[in-house]
């Protein structure tokens, strides 16, 4: 996530120059084609355009709505996280006497929270992180937490060699270490070493755990709808292949109130003016598309590493540890 007061204009360019390029092929052919070879006929009429337009701003605007509210909803689903696992560090120590077993079920906590992050920075097909121009800013700018150490490392922070070796062999490894959790809470509760009410409430909150774990997977394994993202695609290149036979023919006609070297060269002017709006429209394209997926590891995911990295200092200073690990370091105003 961009944590700075802006992306720079630069950045943005830069980000943006592959589809610029063939913005400007786009826009030059038709006007070239008109100016140079004299090819009046292929003007189109601006309200066609202009109509074209309109639909495709509707359904650009569609489009990023849709793709902020997952983000949104991602933020709300981890905000909502933090708030359950502050819960948990707080009845894992006061309903307990035993200091060790509430440390066991901290770290197996947070060893929960480290699965599932990693599960949502796997890498599904209709993600866009993995595109030239993402990747590129990654590689640039900043770097993805759950790329840089192996999941087994990060766990074995928080758990016993023999149960990281078990996770190992384990698929859903963050649906077993809840499974794990509500096994240690009963065998607590038949020892007489958790009352019944308190059993009851610490199952509560697996069950709100599981719950934000589901509504994490639904976001992650279910794309925006591929019969929109079609349809949006197809609409706004149909939009700027259309632009500059549009646009051509409306600047021709200013020849006629103009002298100078200007005159018979104002169709020259459509080149720009079409790339600028060209521009405008695929650009809010490029940004809705880096916004669909929230966990897929680009600039503007939801944190979830600095998310969690928190949640462990704030977990362990329950526990009174002293020893605790610092905040991540934003890199160029990011940090997942």
């Amino acid at each position: 996530m961009h944590i700075g007061k802006s992306y720079r204009l630069t950045e943005f360019l830069h980000w943006t120059r592959r589809r610029m390029y063939v913005l400007l092929l786009v826009t030059a052919v038709p006007v070239v084609l008109y100016q140079s070879l004299g090819l009046k006929w292929i003007a189109l009429p601006w309200v066609v355009v202009a109509v074209l337009g309109t639909a495709t701003s509707f359904i650009v605007g569609f489009k990023n709505a849709q793709t902020y509210g997952r983000t949104l909803e991602a933020q709300q689903l981890w905000a909502a996280i933090a708030t359950s696992s502050r819960y948990w560090g707080l009845i894992s120590r006061d309903f307990l006497t035993d200091r060790e077993k509430t440390r066991s079920l901290v770290y197996r906590h947070l060893a929960w929270l480290t699965a599932l992050r990693y599960q949502l920075r796997s890498e599904r097909v209709w993600e866009s992180a993995a595109t030239q121009s993402n990747a590129e800013y990654r590689e640039t700018f900043f770097s993805i937490p759950e790329k840089e150490t192996p999941l087994d490392q990060e766990l074995r922070k928080h758990l016993e060699e023999e149960e990281v070796a078990r996770l190992a062999a384990t698929r859903g490894k963050a649906t077993r270490l809840m499974s794990e959790q509500s096994e240690a809470i009963r065998e607590l509760c038949i020892g007489q070493k958790l009352a019944v009410p308190y059993h009851t409430e610490m199952q509560k909150t697996l069950k709100d755990f599981i719950d934000q774990q589901s509504r994490a997977e639904r976001i992650k394994n279910f794309p925006y709808p591929r019969q929109y993202a079609i349809i949006h695609t197809i609409f706004v290149w149909s939009f700027v292949a259309m632009l500059p036979f549009g646009i051509v023919g409306e600047f021709d006609k200013l020849n006629a109130h103009v002298g100078g070297f200007l005159a018979g060269n104002m169709g020259w002017f459509a080149i720009p003016f079409s790339l600028l709006v060209s521009w405008m429209y695929i650009s809010l394209d490029q940004v809705g598309e880096s916004t669909e997926n929230p966990f897929e590891g680009g600039a503007n995911d939801v944190p979830m590493a600095q998310v969690c990295r928190l949640l462990e200092i704030e977990l362990r200073q329950m526990l009174g540890e002293t020893e605790l690990p610092s905040l991540l370091k934003p890199k160029n105003n990011i940090i997942l």
